[in-house]
């Protein structure tokens, strides 16, 4: 059967599944009698083997089978959780990452795990011999436990593929009980599929669904006479699981049998080892599965939590979507502007209800568009883990706010500006155990990584509690690069000297290392961040540690902007970069070293003139005697903008120049005004 069709929900589940591995196996280094994680890790490995093998990946089914082996002796306490297992496993989960990533990348998943499959078996850590299977693909068959002399097998009439009949061994070996239902519906029901699917959803809600027959898609679509059969796993007793089905209108008395085994057709077998109705106790079988054919099913988890109601979307489909709000938004802004014109009041007044719905529409749209930053985080705890151990040092990491949620578009930029800020934490601020202690610190270094919501920005934190930034050396660097000259080293204050580590070739490190040492690291974070309409801060103490700070707008699609004319033109200036607007007369300006500048409640504020840098053409228009000035800020900068007018705030759509237009210096993007005027985005950032 043509598995393609499966390949997506196969690659996103494997990537879950190998995020939960790494994530388990840290917890377990950290408290490595724990069992409940590492039941957790056989769960996931377990699952992973099951997917892979039935959709054929032979490779990912023999290596999770393996590490199954070890995990089962870990849990039996035959083996002790020592580093060098761990390590082991890690490498496991390292090799299955690279075999998921080659068949994303139209491959077949195949990669030379031969050493890595004779490690676990008998590896360096301790010798791992294999054991039967708890439930794998490559185990005994029901034919030859039945020869060793097991009495306790009772055996169902339902055909099994490989997934399903590993996983019904798993629930039964964890204590729950697994049920074959055949569930009646009355004859004179006339939505069969609507009483198909409350059967569903109450069963769920106490168990889970492992198989149903007829598949879904057929019980959807009522291609089913008056019964069907499902078989569920759940703690609960039998009676719980018939008031499931009976409290359903128009679903008679079910058929609940008991299954302990799923090993051979019917007709095979003794008459004493047939299915039995589930009354009593059931009987706790303790043999392994036999391999058949393998056919598209519903990959499952073994769990009470109740099963997230939730639908994967394409990216491609929420940007869509974006754009038409904000073609939408565009619209409502245009008919505003014509309803005052007007002055209709039938008009204004639907005006008011289309404004309302329009905005809870965009809300809706961007809370769609918002994402975790917890999918951001998630990879860091095992990459300070490796980074630690390379470099000889010991770091906690702690991560806070990884519930903030951000756009989309924003998550998929900021990743790499966090990886070279935490290894920038690790290789330069964070010292050696020796020298932590000699200088009265922990041992173990402190890594925190958090993120929160102020305003309509998201604040992300990267601190250390490392030896912090030398600002002489940074000068000494400095001066050596030319980028200041002595004597302006000088004179500038200590923010400015750290953001001196900012520009471009200039590094503090003593040696060049694979981690850092060549000054492009913060130069490119900078500019990541800035090409986000976000803003990067630095803080630090000598021996106590350095703190780098970014901020980001929630959003890049919609945003709040102030209009200004200039000339005869409007433009539209970020409301996130605005400190304040004011206006003075043309006698209060001064210059000092030919840079326009005014006092503002006793700070010297530069100015810049939009017209001359937009190079706008005079208008001719009689300009008013005080001159508008909107001060932006950009960290602990501040500029005054020049502007003719202020017009007023609007909330507006951004859109790109394209490839012809784009990249233009100063202009960030265009929006589209209520009368259909295209107006230029000013990128207040460049003006620094």
């Amino acid at each position: 059967m043509d598995m393609t069709q499966y390949l997506n929900m196969f690659l996103e589940e494997s990537r879950e599944h190998l995020q939960k591995l790494n994530e388990a196996l840290l917890d377990l280094e950290g408290s490595p009698d724990n069992k409940s994680v590492l039941d957790e890790i056989f769960r996931s490995a377990h699952t992973l083997k099951g997917m892979s093998a039935t959709m054929g990946f032979s490779q990912i089914a023999e290596l999770t089978h393996d590490m199954e082996n070890v995990l089962h002796k870990l849990r039996n306490e035959e083996i002790k959780t020592t580093p060098g297992i761990l390590d082991l496993l890690f490498k496991c989960v390292d090799a299955l990452d690279s075999m998921v990533s080659d068949i994303a990348s139209g491959g077949s998943g195949s990669l030379s795990i031969d050493d890595l499959l004779a490690e676990l078996k008998t590896g360096n850590p301790g010798s791992f011999p294999a054991t039967p299977d708890s439930g794998s693909a490559v185990g005994t068959t029901g034919e030859e436990n039945s020869e060793d002399g097991d009495e306790s097998v009772i055996i169902t009439t339902i055909e099994f593929n490989e997934y399903e009949k590993n996983l019904i061994k798993q629930a039964i070996d964890q204590g729950f009980q697994c049920y074959h239902l055949v569930v009646n519906i009355d004859p004179r029901c006339i939505m069969k599929s609507a009483r198909a699917f409350m059967v569903f959803k109450n069963m769920e809600e106490i168990g889970e669904i492992i198989k149903s027959i007829p598949p879904v898609q057929d019980i959807e679509e009522e291609k089913f006479e008056n019964s069907f059969d499902l078989v569920v796993v759940s703690r609960e007793p039998t009676e719980v699981i018939r008031k499931g089905l009976v409290t359903i209108t128009e679903v008679t008395e079910p058929e609940i049998k008991l299954i302990t085994g799923v090993f051979k057709p019917l007709n095979e077998l003794p008459v004493d080892k047939k299915e039995v109705p589930a009354t009593g106790d059931p009987v706790k079988p303790t043999v392994d599965a036999k391999a058949e054919e393998s056919h598209p099913v519903q990959h499952q988890t073994i769990s009470r939590a109740k099963i997230n109601q939730t639908v994967r979307v394409d990216a491609a489909r929420l940007d869509n979507l974006m754009n038409l709000v904000g073609e939408l938004v565009i619209n409502k802004t245009r008919l505003e502007q014509i309803g005052r014109s007007l002055q209709v009041p039938e008009l204004a007044e639907t005006m008011e209800q289309m404004d309302r719905i329009t905005s809870d529409l965009q809300n809706v749209v961007m809370k769609v568009r918002m994402v975790p930053i917890e999918n951001v985080f998630s990879r860091f705890p095992r990459m300070v883990r490796d980074l630690a151990r390379d470099l000889g040092k010991e770091i906690d990491l702690i991560i806070e706010g990884k519930e903030t949620e951000l756009d989309r578009t924003v998550i998929d930029e900021i990743g790499d500006p966090l990886v070279h800020l935490l290894r920038n934490s690790i290789d330069h601020g964070i010292e050696e155990p020796a020298v932590r202690v000699n200088a009265g610190k922990k041992e173990r270094g402190t890594v925190i990584l958090a993120a929160r919501h102020e305003g309509n920005n998201v604040v992300i934190e990267v601190q250390d509690d490392g030896r912090g930034l030398d600002i002489e050396r940074i000068k000494i660097k400095a001066i050596e690069k030319g980028l200041v000259l002595p004597e302006e080293a000088e004179e500038i204050d200590e923010h400015s000297i750290l953001r001196l580590i900012l520009m471009p070739g200039l590094s503090t490190a003593e040696k060049v290392t694979d981690l850092s040492g060549r000054g492009v690291g913060l130069d490119a974070v900078k500019n990541k961040i800035e090409s986000l309409s976000g803003s990067l801060h630095i803080e630090s103490a000598p021996g106590t540690g350095t703190k780098f700070k970014i901020q980001l707008p929630l959003t890049l699609a919609i945003i709040q902007a102030l209009l200004v004319l200039i000339e005869r033109e409007i433009y539209a200036i970020p409301l996130s970069f605005i400190a304040e607007t004011t206006s003075v007369l043309p006698q209060q300006i001064n210059r000092i070293q030919e840079q326009e500048v005014i006092l503002i409640r006793g700070d010297v504020l530069p100015l810049v003139r939009l017209n001359e840098v937009l190079q706008v053409p005079p208008s001719g228009i009689p300009r008013e005697e005080e001159i508008n000035i909107v001060v932006v800020r950009k960290g602990e900068k501040r500029i005054g903008l020049i502007v003719d007018t202020l017009i007023g705030q609007q909330e507006i759509v951004i859109k790109p120049l394209g490839k012809i237009l784009g990249g233009i210096p100063v202009i960030a993007g265009a929006t589209i005004l209520g009368n259909g005027q295209v107006s230029l985005i000013i990128d207040v950032a460049s003006l620094f």
